[in-house]
């Protein structure tokens, strides 16, 4: 079995161990790094893995994830690139960060795949965008494609719509996140105590989710289906049409997206 290289001991990084572990990989073919002795070392010990230096960790791995922060990116490239080794494949987790520049830093011909993953990667529902760069291969990227869909689903897709990606999976579990406290909040001031409202809110969002998911339906049928005539539901409605709630959510995935955009760009 290949050697997969985590460099990183962050939540992503941690989230891909333990995916990777949970879907039959051997513990002895993971290896770990981080900046933080005692966070790596606590993550070897927990899943079994091997901790060492990032030179040896590439060293030895066929396949390279690099888990870091953007700004650590340069830094980390600069420690890899006299260890990669033709037929490598390297995967990158960093937001804003093109294949071109990864490219750039590693050696000529480096098989580089880029990935936009999302935070429900922690709970094994995880939405992932992945696009191949120059000298990527067919096998390359289904080796990117397996890693990732040990803690959720993938998309392939050309680099020039990660942007996008960025915008919707990427920060999409905010927006939910936010509806879901304006929702709670609404419950509390109906004169719900404040743990009921959570519950009501919280299992309605996975129920709508998983209708969504399981019948297929588009979301207007089944918004439809909730709308009676003069009900309460088209009441609520209306008032969200008339504060302009959908087109402030494309407006502020458009922010999104050319935030992201600019961020790969280089301006801060």
């Amino acid at each position: 079995m290949s050697t997969t290289a985590i460099f990183g001991a962050g939540v992503m990084g941690e989230t891909l161990v333990s995916g990777l572990i949970r879907s039959g990989r051997e513990p002895g073919d993971l290896i770990v790094t981080g900046r933080t002795p005692d966070k790596v070392n606590a993550l070897a010990e927990r899943y079994g893995v091997r901790a060492l230096s990032n030179a040896e960790a590439a060293e030895l791995a066929d396949t390279l994830v690099l888990c870091v922060k953007p700004q650590d990116m340069t830094g980390l490239l600069d420690e890899l690139r006299d260890h990669v080794a033709p037929g490598n494949t390297v995967v990158s987790l960093a937001a804003g960060i093109t294949t071109e520049l990864l490219e750039s830093r590693l050696p000529e011909g480096t098989s580089v795949v880029r990935v936009m993953p999302n935070t429900p990667a922690l709970v094994d529902q995880g939405m992932a965008g992945i696009s191949p760069g120059r000298h990527c291969t067919e096998e390359h990227l289904a080796e990117a494609e397996a890693l990732l869909s040990s803690c959720g689903k993938v998309v392939r897709l050309a680099e020039k719509h990660l942007d996008a990606v960025t915008a919707i999976s990427g920060s999409g579990p905010a927006y939910i996140f936010y509806v879901v406290e304006a929702m709670i909040e609404a419950g509390v001031v109906l004169g719900l105590p404040r743990a009921t409202s959570t519950e009501l809110v919280v299992q309605t969002l996975y129920g709508a989710a998983t209708m969504l998911k399981e019948t297929g339906e588009h979301p207007t049928v089944l918004r439809e289906q909730v709308s009676s005539p003069g009900g309460t539901t088209v009441a609520a409605l209306r008032q969200l049409d008339d504060h302009k709630v959908r087109a402030a959510f494309v407006t502020a995935i458009e922010a999104a997206a050319a935030r992201s955009k600019q961020l790969a760009s280089g301006q801060g």
